[in-house]
């Protein structure tokens, strides 16, 4: 059903042309524009923080070349899911894109049969949910820590209690800020990322300016001293880059308010590009200062928290209380953005019936308040596994596969004739196809190697196996959803034909 078709009389007179994701009164409400977008989804450049130490552990200086290679790769697949959001504006980001496209060639002539493409469209979907909802467990947990260390009420607090007490403070507070629309979300966005992202840059430029950063800390220690290039480094590597993009080119998240932008040809594109813009300048420049400033042993010794030394160290005392600031207030922010994107994913699941319709319910402000809840319980329960590293090797493993189907999506969209033909206000530039499968293939089958056997190396193959265990209870949860799906179907038949006899 498009914007121009007539309402009809009675709301409840069933066409084949409205499916659960179409109708318009199950739409997500157009409230925001490009700027609100985007300052919700500045929690991205602050994922870099935890990733610090761990990349240079890994590849030292080089680690610097591997973010700016990442954000350029992420402008890569970002100008082609830009296209994408202008080709489908009512498509909630990479989960709406991948559910349409494939969603579409499975619906006709195929009642009652398997139908593959639906399935593949909502498993990318769910892909992207897990790359995005451990976001809020992790986060959580690492607020839990850091409150521990900080106030002595809470030294006698068992970690898993903490944390919990923390998340469920943390996201009732975010759904009840957000239950009335994004409009108060991209606000929390705005002083969320005033509290963290100013001292983030602050503490970056500062020993610039104190000239307490070398250049030689960088020069001299590009790999490590005992780095050969063997099949298992190459390996390392590409899980290094893997983990890397799901840090630096999650600016994609800025596409999935799709739906609620109030001019999406033109805002989506633009807070797309803007948030790469400000990664490309963050990560590079954090990555380089850090190291720069400590090198590389400095960093080692501080793997969890690089930037307090930075604070200490170029402005003191009051330079540390900052740091414990910003991290908090930054954890906030991506813990918001992450919750915001995940249950937006599973509300777009939802309505194109690929998870219980019950998901896809909104609230009277067209807020999507069951998914949140569900996905806010999800997390609950993740937090139970109190191991935030194995939580975010796993998430990983979904993000690879999520943006992977999806940069095929776009190479199916430019070769299908009739989706070719389809009106672009943004179109990514000529050629832009092969550009879009060859990041496909990198990312599946490279990256998604590279992450396994990343992860066997770190943590053994139990975070593996939890990884796919999660992306398996899609099956179930799915055929669940096609029964669900016909059942409304044949009611709404029946009633349409009880009403026209």
């Amino acid at each position: 059903m498009d914007d121009n078709t007539p309402s009809s009389k009675i709301d409840w007179q069933y066409t084949e042309e409205c499916s659960r994701a179409s109708c318009d009164f199950n739409e997500l409400e157009r409230s925001i524009d490009w700027k609100q977008g985007l300052a919700i989804a500045l929690g991205v450049p602050l994922l870099i923080l935890p990733s610090i130490g761990y990349f240079t552990g890994y590849v030292w200086a080089f680690s610097i070349i591997i973010w700016g290679l990442t954000i350029f790769l992420g402008f890569f697949q970002n100008l082609a899911f830009g296209e994408l959001a202008t080709v489908f504006p009512k498509a909630s980001g990479l989960p709406g894109y991948t559910q349409t496209v494939f969603g579409s060639s499975s619906n006709k002539n195929n009642k009652g049969k398997f139908k593959f493409g639906k399935f593949i469209g909502g498993f990318s979907a769910w892909s992207y949910w897990f790359g995005w909802s451990p976001v809020l467990a992790i986060y959580a947990i690492l607020i839990g820590s850091y409150l521990k260390g900080l106030v002595p009420a809470f030294s006698g607090v068992p970690d898993t209690l903490l944390s919990l007490m923390v998340g469920a403070l943390i996201f009732g507070s975010l759904a009840i800020i957000n239950s009335k629309g994004l409009k108060n979300g991209a606000m929390a966005g705005y002083i969320l990322a005033v509290v963290s992202l100013i001292p983030l840059i602050v503490l970056t430029v500062a020993p610039f300016l104190t000239g307490d950063f070398h250049l030689t800390n960088i020069t001299g220690s590009w790999f490590p001293t005992d780095w050969t290039w063997d099949m298992q480094h190459i390996l390392i590597l590409f899980g290094i880059f893997a983990m890397a993009e799901w840090s630096a080119c999650a600016w994609e998240t800025a596409a999935i308010y799709g739906p609620e932008y109030k001019n999406p040809n033109t805002d989506t594109p633009k807070a797309l590009l803007v948030c790469g813009g400000i990664c490309l300048v963050l990560y590079v420049l954090v990555q380089t200062s850090v190291i720069g400033t400590l090198g590389v042993e400095g960093v080692l010794s501080e793997p969890i928290s690089p930037m307090l030394p930075i604070a200490n160290l170029t402005l003191g005392a009051l330079g540390a209380s900052i740091a414990i600031i910003m991290l908090v207030g930054a954890m906030l922010l991506i813990i918001q953005t992450a919750f915001l994107s995940s249950a937006r994913s599973i509300y777009s699941m939802s309505a194109e019936g690929n998870l219980p319709a019950f998901l896809s319910k909104l609230n009277s402000h067209g807020h999507p308040m069951n998914a949140m809840i569900a996905d806010a319980m999800f997390n609950m329960g993740l937090i139970l596994l109190g191991t935030p590293t194995a939580i975010l090797a796993a998430s990983a493993i979904g993000y690879i596969f999520a943006n992977g189907i999806s940069l095929y999506t776009y190479v199916k969209v430019r070769n299908d004739p009739k989706l070719s033909k389809l009106d672009r206000p943004f179109k990514a530039p000529n050629g832009w196809k092969n550009v879009a499968m060859a990041t496909a293939i990198l990312n599946i089958p490279f990256f998604l190697v590279g992450i396994i056997y990343l992860n066997s190396l770190e943590l053994g193959w139990a975070t593996t196996g939890v990884g796919f265990f999660v992306l398996c209870l899609y099956v179930p949860l799915w055929f669940y959803s096609q029964r669900e799906t016909r059942k409304t179907e044949e009611k709404m038949a029946a009633e349409k034909e009880a009403f026209t006899a």
